[in-house]
């Protein structure tokens, strides 16, 4: 297939980046996003989100005219959906609201040839959901669910497996899974993708590429509940866990990953609910790693609280009021901007509310807090290494590598600081 017009639902962390990347191709693409201010940013070839080497391709691609952003969307020959896919209520659920909305907002541009790839990671069936919707919506053209190979509309699932920080070489490097709901469905995708990406394009059908996305980061969640359970088991028996995680790890077939004060963002702290969702009776270990990673951040704060007991007893003469407390990182990954789903953010809020004393926000990745922690001080690493009297670190960013406080109490999550 010919793909000439491509447009991107969803101009986030993902959507951005693919984007951009198909403009690099002198793709024509057009960008669709129901925030303004994002849509505006872009248009000036600028970006609205910290990625490396995003700022470069989105400048070029806009100044060349291969890119442009809307609020609305426009004919193309080829969909991406990657809109977000978060909880509703407090049993995990997951909310396929923005997928529908995205599915109606794009149906009236819809003609036949075309193609619809849902790239948001999204419970199994999903992708089936996406193409009732786009059928109830426009009557006039025929669906895979119902035509089969001979659908006017192709429709596949293709989910990203991108690591923030390295999004814009892993878009391109990295093997992807595309799961058509035909086998027509499934060619026509690896054609629009093979316009950039040098990987291998596996196909399956689009349940197993929906449940492999989820697989991966399940795996990941439950290698990382092993690490955390371990640092609290450790803490508990006086050892260094970060010493004892090197000495295990020299046996030839183990790799414990590194504990932290939870797990964050988007998608490993989201997908394995997905699974438990679906099959709740048989998903037990995959919900225990995510209760276990769920459960850190309230063990990371009572470790703050018994640093503030340890302080005042230390220093009588001084008030709760009068202590300083400084949270070192909020992002949920170093070296990044994004606050989505992240533990320090949470552990930052509940000490905020815990404590009576001023609060101190460390985070080199953004230049102003989140509306959650507007009012509070966001200062630099130096003077909150000058002014606090505790010191909880917590994403351990290139910045805090270098240097450590050189007074007050420390906790340290990630064992930098030592």
């Amino acid at each position: 297939m010919v793909f000439g017009r491509v447009s991107v639902i969803g101009l986030g962390y993902i959507g951005l980046p693919t984007a951009a990347v198909f403009a690099s191709r002198k793709l024509y693409v057009v960008g669709v996003d129901v925030n303004q201010r994002a849509v505006d940013i872009i248009n000036k070839g600028q970006v609205h989100i910290v990625e490396p080497d995003l700022d470069i391709v989105v400048h070029a691609a806009v100044t060349e005219g291969y890119l442009k952003a809307t609020t609305v969307p426009e004919a193309a020959d080829a969909f991406i959906v990657a809109v977000p896919t978060p909880f509703k209520g407090e049993n995990y659920d997951p909310d396929l609201s923005y997928i529908e909305s995205a599915s109606k907002a794009i149906a009236p541009v819809l003609k036949k040839g075309n193609l619809v790839i849902l790239e948001s990671t999204s419970p199994v069936g999903a992708t089936e959901q996406m193409a009732a919707w786009l059928a109830e919506a426009r009557p006039d053209l025929t669906f895979p669910q119902t035509h089969g190979e001979d659908s006017d509309i192709r429709i596949a699932h293709c989910p990203e497996r991108v690591l923030p920080g390295q999004v814009m070489r892993e878009l391109i490097e990295n093997d992807r899974v595309i799961g058509g709901l035909t086998t027509k469905c499934s060619a026509a995708a690896v054609s629009l993708y093979k316009t950039f990406v040098t990987g291998e394009c596996v196909v399956t059908n689009a349940r197993t590429a929906e449940m492999a996305k989820l697989t991966e980061n399940s795996f990941r969640d439950v290698n990382i509940a092993f690490a955390n359970e371990l640092s609290m088991i450790c803490h508990e028996l006086d050892i260094n866990v970060w010493e004892l995680i090197k000495l295990a790890n020299r046996h030839p077939r183990v790799n414990i990953l590194q504990p932290g004060p939870g797990v964050g963002g988007h998608c490993i702290a989201v997908d394995p609910w997905f699974i438990v969702s679906r099959t709740p009776s048989l998903a037990n270990l995959i919900r225990t790693a995510r209760e276990v990673n769920d459960s850190k951040p309230t063990w990371v704060i009572n470790q703050v609280k018994l640093a503030l007991a340890d302080f005042l007893q230390l220093h009588p003469t001084k008030t709760v009021t009068e202590v300083k407390i400084a949270c070192y990182g909020l992002a949920f990954k170093p070296d990044i901007d994004d606050l989505r789903e992240s533990p320090s953010m949470h552990i930052a809020e509940q000490i905020i509310a815990m404590h009576s004393g001023n609060v101190l926000l460390v985070e080199p990745n953004i230049q102003e807090l989140p509306k959650k922690l507007q009012g509070r001080d966001l200062v630099s690493i130096e003077q909150a290494f000058s002014d606090a009297d505790i010191h909880v670190l917590l994403v351990d960013h290139k910045q805090l590598k270098q240097h450590k406080p050189s007074g007050g109490l420390i906790v340290d999550t990630k064992g930098i600081w030592g």
